[in-house]
Order: C-alpha cells, then structure tokens, then sequence
C-alpha cells in the first residue's frame, strides 16, 4: 500500500484560498486513484473530490463544484486540491485517499474503495 501525508493546511479568512498537498510514497502512484474527503466536527467524513490515475477523470461533490480543483503530478508522486471562494461551512480535516485502480479513468467516491489514508490537515476558514 501507498503512505499518503497531507499539508498545506490553515486558517483562512472566507473567500480566500488554499492549495491542499498529498504526497505519495511506497508504491508506484500512478497505479492509484486518489480522492479528497472531508470531516468536520461532529459530522460524518464526506467526499470533496476525486482524481483517476491518468487525470483524464475528474469528479466533485457538488459543495466542492465550481470552487475546487483536484489535479495531480504522478511524476512527483503527489496530488493537490485548490480550493478558491473558501466558506466557513468548509471547515473540517482534510484527508486524502488511494485506491488501486485497473483503468486509467476510474475514479470512486465511496470512502470504503480507498485502502490508503493520509493523517489529516485541519483547514479553518474564518467568517
């Protein structure tokens, strides 16, 4: 399995932005899928945003639609979320996650396909 660590995390004031950072190691990266997801105090973790090996596939949670960009650079093992117009309501821990994927375009969006988990980045977006 991959080992995935998170950063680029912080407080921002609403509407700015921040560049979330994950990167890979221990497995080659371009074999995984990986995804964004999201858990804020007393709620469950909810998908943000996912990208297939290949990047040709993109995929967002509709909160995440329009302000959120996920890409990734397989040749320096590493994914990112940008994330402009910044809201309180995004406020949470941020994780990314990996899943071995066999096509090039999947993506998945259910937190149990991922195996791999990054530790966390706390995101703050003040009012």
């Amino acid at each position: 399995q991959v080992l995935l660590v998170e950063s680029g995390g912080g407080l921002v004031q609403a509407g700015g932005s921040l560049r979330l950072s994950c990167a890979a190691s221990g497995d080659t990266f371009s074999r995984y899928a990986m995804g964004w997801f999201r858990q804020a105090p007393g709620k469950e973790r909810e998908f943000v945003a996912a990208i297939s090996r290949s990047a040709v596939t993109t995929y967002y949670a509709n909160s995440a639609k329009g302000r959120f960009t996920i890409s990734r650079d397989n040749a320096k093992n590493t994914v990112y979320l940008q994330m402009n117009k910044m809201k309180p309501k995004d406020t949470a821990v941020y994780y990314c996650a990996a899943a071995k994927a066999f096509g090039s375009s999947i993506i998945y969006y259910t937190g149990t396909d991922y195996a791999s988990w990054g530790q966390g980045t706390q995101v703050t977006v003040s009012s």
